[in-house]
């Protein structure tokens, strides 16, 4: 168990090497990306990485944090900013791999409840659930909607119907139009178009509800830090989008083996003004990423917003998984009566939130 900065910081080499070869990972568990996470989100004494390896050779991990609320628990680095959590496992070691990594959470797991959030299906952490012989249960977590990794020609002739092809192909040329044409940011620019992103994700937000932490200081410096190592190892690519000659657009697409995935985007009003779609922009741009052999998925990563069912994407629900051993499995009750609370709450505001659109009598809704 590895439980300070210093030590996590040596593991860089070790931790790129099993990333490599774990098929399931995510950008999400790539070294630069959780730990310039810690940097920026992590506190004193909570940190617990927990290795396992065959010699010197590390063959599993799973890089966790100990959190006291709602109940003591282990919880996956990463965050509400990550869209999904894993633990990582050596997909050459096949099942020693599983056995020995389930043990370590076994022995942490006796003092508190192993709570790993937005596990993606198929990642590495459903064998070590799997292999779990104590108390454990499985519970929906965010939802995610995914595209085929396939070129933008394949995205529109997908759409419903032929009218809609039409528009998205009237938009791409519309684009033409104006000029609007991309480039591939190189290394050694990554940073600084990263602040350009940030100050056009702020432009364009002005006056609108925007997600609060894409503001802080904390978050600006962690994209920042993470994204650049991550260009240089092929793990993210930033695109600059530019028009008239100046910067218009800047997005954040991250890769890996069997994904890739646009996290954030910044773009100047004036694209809107000009009639440029910047959704179709930026997925036009985000399919060129996904020709690796292996990358078999485009994902939209969380969220159902309107705008993404137009590609009539998957939906693909992350899951919860809930570990624990037989003295922690009240730690486990209560996370799951916590749960439940959570998802009345909801329901009953989403009610609530209907009823007001309705007219205030609901008439019109479901029961």
């Amino acid at each position: 168990m590895v439980t300070d900065e210093r030590g996590f910081t040596e593991l860089a080499a070790d931790w790129g090497r099993l990333y490599r070869r774990c098929a399931a990972a995510t950008p999400f568990q790539s070294h630069a990306w959780l730990h310039s996470w810690w940097r920026s989100y992590g506190g004193p004494g909570r940190l617990r990485l927990l290795l396992a390896r065959d010699g010197r050779e590390l063959v599993a991990a799973a890089p966790l944090m100990r959190v006291r609320h709602p109940v003591p628990a282990l919880v996956p680095l990463g965050g509400a900013i990550s869209d999904y959590g894993d633990v990582l496992l050596d997909d050459e070691r096949g099942e020693g791999a599983v056995a020995a990594l389930t043990g370590a959470l076994g022995a942490a797991a006796r003092t508190a409840l192993i709570d790993l959030r937005e596990v993606r299906p198929g990642a590495a952490a459903e064998r070590v659930y799997d292999h779990w012989s104590g108390p454990r249960r499985r519970v929906p977590d965010s939802l995610c909607l995914e595209l085929p990794a396939v070129p933008m020609d394949e995205l529109v002739a997908r759409l419903p119907s032929a009218k809609a092809q039409q528009r998205v192909r009237a938009k791409l040329r519309r684009l033409d139009a104006l000029g609007v044409g991309s480039r591939t940011v190189p290394p050694g620019e990554v940073d600084a178009a990263l602040h350009r992103l940030l100050e056009l994700h702020l432009l364009q937000w002005r006056g609108r509800k925007v997600t609060g932490e894409h503001l802080r200081t904390r978050f600006r410096e962690h994209l920042v830090r993470a994204v650049g190592p991550m260009v240089r190892s092929g793990d993210a690519v930033v695109t600059e989008f530019r028009m008239d000659g100046e910067v218009v657009a800047v997005d954040v697409t991250l890769l890996s083996r069997r994904l890739a995935g646009g996290y954030l985007y910044g773009a100047h009003p004036r694209l809107r003004e000009r009639k440029a779609d910047v959704a179709v922009m930026l997925l036009d741009a985000c399919a060129e990423h996904t020709r690796a052999p292996g990358r078999g998925t485009l994902s939209l990563l969380r969220g159902d917003e309107p705008y993404k069912h137009h590609w009539r994407p998957e939906p693909v629900r992350n899951q919860r998984l809930l570990l624990a051993r037989r003295r922690t499995a009240p730690l486990l009750a209560a996370a799951l009566c916590d749960v439940a609370a959570r998802r009345r709450g909801k329901e009953l505001l989403h009610r609530r939130r209907e009823q007001r659109e309705g007219g205030g009598d609901g008439g019109g809704g479901r029961s």
